[in-house]
Parts: structure tokens; sequence; C-alpha cells
């Protein structure tokens, strides 16, 4: 047994892994965790400094309360400032400002081991993949182009859209995808990397995977409920060779 599959889990959960794998005939992926690590060489701390920065250069200080101002996601900021003003010009431009920084931490981002290959195999073998992110789509797109990965998913790709009440946890994005692609809820499955993740496909009933690439991550995810969570997509990869997989009929 190997390391990866030890800490996968016990044979039951490997077990469900498959399963898991077997009925995936959609994978919904989302991006910033599964597919890469965004803000690798663009500190997300700092992106988030640098909007609660430009709030405060326009007289907005004591629009974000303390923990919002102190907290290290960029999209904490931006969702406090749409519950303040929802739908308004200032939460759009700060929305658009973000979209400037995660184009540009695309640039740096590094690929999550094993990500590509298993999106390639995946694919190959007859999955059809979507991304379902809080990101914007442009940064999304940017990054798989960079990849060559732009063709496995175009035009599946489905961000963050100027309602930004329908972040995640809402399901908007899955639900998107989902009706996009004509894909049945318990036929496809959701990798994430999050609680909100886990509770966006849970509220559109699709089946789920979690991906922790350290401990706190994997706490993180169990505790929300998770019951199936790798540690590399490693493990997913060598099923999926071994022909784990949709039946062809279903293809």
């Amino acid at each position: 047994m190997t390391s990866e599959t030890k800490r996968t889990g016990t044979d039951d959960e490997l077990d469900g892994l498959r399963h898991l794998i077997e009925g995936a005939r959609v994978v919904l992926w989302d991006f910033d965790g599964p597919v890469c690590r965004l803000f690798a060489g663009h500190s997300a701390e700092r992106v988030a400094n640098g909007l609660t920065s430009w709030l405060e250069s326009r007289g907005l200080h004591g629009l974000l309360t303390e923990t919002e101002r102190e907290s290290p996601d960029p999209h904490v900021v931006l969702r406090a400032v749409d519950r303040r003003h929802p739908g308004g010009d200032l939460a759009a431009e700060l929305e658009e400002r973000l979209t400037r920084e995660e184009l540009r931490a695309a640039a740096s981002a590094m690929p999550t081991p094993y990500a590509d290959p298993l999106i390639r195999t995946w694919t190959a073998v007859g999955s059809r993949p979507a991304v379902t992110t809080d990101h914007s789509p442009r940064a999304v797109r940017e990054y798989l182009a960079s990849r060559g990965l732009g063709a496995c998913f175009a035009p599946h790709i489905y961000g963050r859209t100027q309602e930004l009440d329908r972040l995640k946890p809402d399901p908007d994005c899955v639900n998107r995808a989902l009706d996009a692609l004509g894909a049945a809820p318990e036929t496809s499955l959701m990798i994430g990397d999050a609680p909100s993740d886990l509770a966006a496909a849970r509220a559109a009933g699709v089946p789920f995977l979690g991906y922790a690439r350290n401990e706190r991550k994997d706490e993180l995810l169990r505790n929300a409920g998770a019951t199936a969570v790798v540690h590399s997509l490693g493990t997913v990869l060598r099923l999926v060779r071994a022909g784990v997989g949709p039946e062809p009929s279903a293809r």
C-alpha cells in the first residue's frame, strides 16, 4: 500500500472512492485547490489587504468589521461589501479589481500535483469536466490555456458573476454547469477543497470528493461532513487509469 493510499483511508473508504469515480459521468472541479494553487506566487493576503486599502482610500474604512479587514481571503472583503451595498457600483468595481488580481495570480499559479494528467486521462476515458468556482472565469481560462487544458473544459467554466450573493455555498455555479451539460446530479461528481464546496454540492444533490493538501484542510472537510477525502489526486488518477469510470454505454 502506498503512502497516498494510506492517507486516503481504510479499504471501505477506497471502495467508496471507486464508487464515486464509477458514477461520475460529469466531473465538476473547484478551481483554486483541486486544479491549482492560484495564489502560490501572488499572495491572497496581499490581494485582500489591497482591496481593504482601496476601500479605505475612498473613506470607507468603517464599511468592514475588524475581522473582515484582517481576513487573508479577498472573497471575505468582496462578500462584505456586497452585503452592505448589494448590486451596487462599489461592489462591481471591487469585483473587477479582484478579477485583475486573479488574472495576475494565474500567471504564477502552481499546478496541483497530478491534476493535469488526471483531467486529461479522465476526459479521454469519457468523463465530461467543468469548472465550478467562485473565482473569475477569465482567470480560470487564462490558467487552463497556459497548461494546455482549455480544450478539456471549453466552454464549461462557471465562475463568479456580478450576482455576488450566489457565491458558494450557494449552488449557483454547480447548477449552471449541470444545466449546460444536461447532467443529472447523481451521475456527477464535484471535487472541492473547502466546506463551502461541500455545501454547494449537497444543495445541488451532487456527490462530493474532498481534496485536502494538508491535515488542516482534511479536518475542515471532515468536520463539515465530507466522507470521501483524498490528500493526493494521484490516488484518483491510478483508479481512473485502472479502468474505474463510467460505463461505456453512458459515455
